[in-house]
């Protein structure tokens, strides 16, 4: 395996944090904190240079939040100069970690994301159930033959192990600076087990997410010989058409995951599935002839409107919301309710 040195200049050096800047302030350049640091900006960008060259850089302390949405998270922000800091490290480090990813790991990468995964999983559907062959006893055509292992690992970002981590990072980067600075990202974060845990919220965190599950996503792969899997941060599913044969790999996954990765599966949420029960997966739930949205993004729109009726927040915060919801929304089986649901919205107007 090529290991990679001397990376660090190119982290530290003028063009890369020039970059870093655009990347971190797109989508927030009228976000105070991005006009304050954008009016001095080359020297701001001078100052964490010099700080990182001299590795005296330390990134300031994050801010805690939490959103409902519909599911409690609990985020941590980076101020401004740490999230320039997270791309310039994320641009030199993708590269090289993006040409060993496996072609099924679809988060936080380029030319992936939900709806390619949610395609890939169709397409195994077909595969696994030879294109919709009923299952015995079929009362519909959607009770398709094959069976689905749909997995979680439990509190996957607060029980990433740093020290695993920064094992699996060496493996292709041998520069003692860039390992430096994933420490100071890393150990940046007071997780409740020391030396375990990443914030959700950091670009960093996304990226070294894929990092750490890429060994699973290899186990799988190479070692289990598993032709239909796929996944999504710390989610994941396998199918096949032999449900002793999925039993096997949830053991053999379980087993891989406590003594390699001091991780392991969430007992309630790891399961297998025929088929025909349908697979929910990234916030729909598919089954061969068509999806359906799962019912906590129905009932999150409808509560924003409820909250719009109500005069609890604006028409414009109200339209946005469902915006991103019928983005969503429209890639199943869905236009009588997205009919609806638009009626809902524009009944208050015709009151």
């Amino acid at each position: 395996m090529k290991t990679y040195k001397n990376i660090y200049d190119k982290i530290c050096s003028t063009e890369n944090l020039i970059t870093a800047f655009k990347k971190a302030r797109k989508g927030k350049s009228k976000k105070f904190y991005v006009v304050e640091f954008e009016k001095n900006l080359e020297q701001e960008l001078k100052n964490l240079q010099k700080e990182l060259i001299s590795k005296t850089y330390k990134p300031k302390p994050l801010k805690r939040f939490v959103i409902r949405d519909p599911k409690t998270r609990i985020i941590h922000a980076s101020a401004f100069r740490d999230r320039v800091v997270h791309h310039a490290l994320v641009n030199i480090l993708e590269p090289i970690f993006e040409k060993i990813f496996t072609y099924d790991s679809f988060a936080s990468r380029k030319n992936k994301g939900t709806h390619l995964a949610v395609e890939r999983l169709e397409k195994f559907m077909r595969m696994v159930s030879r294109n919709g062959k009923p299952a015995k006893n079929a009362l519909n055509k959607n009770m398709v033959e094959g069976y689905v292992l749909k997995a979680d690992i439990k509190s996957y970002f607060d029980n990433v192990d740093r020290e695993v981590l920064i094992g699996l990072i060496r493996k292709n980067i041998n520069d003692d600076g860039a390992i430096w600075l994933t420490r100071q990202i890393l150990n940046n974060f007071d997780s409740k087990i020391k030396g375990k845990g990443m914030p959700l919220g950091n670009l960093t965190s996304q990226f070294f997410a894929n990092v750490y599950l890429n060994e699973l996503d290899y186990f799988v792969k190479h070692r289990l010989k598993s032709k239909y899997y796929i996944r999504y941060v710390d989610d994941f599913v396998i199918l096949h058409r032999n449900k002793k044969r999925l039993e096997y790999f949830k053991k053999q996954i379980d087993n891989f995951l406590v003594h390699e990765l001091k991780l392991w599966l969430h007992p309630d949420k790891s399961k297998i599935l025929p088929l025909r029960n349908g697979i929910t997966f990234l916030g729909y739930r598919l089954f061969y002839y068509y999806k359906l949205l799962v019912k906590r993004n129905i009932r999150k729109i409808l509560l924003k409107i409820n909250e719009y009726k109500q005069d609890k927040i604006s028409k414009e915060k109200m339209l946005e919301s469902f915006q991103g919801w019928n983005a969503y929304a429209k890639w199943a089986n869905s236009y009588t309710l997205r009919r609806e649901i638009v009626r809902k919205i524009y009944s208050k107007d015709n009151q």
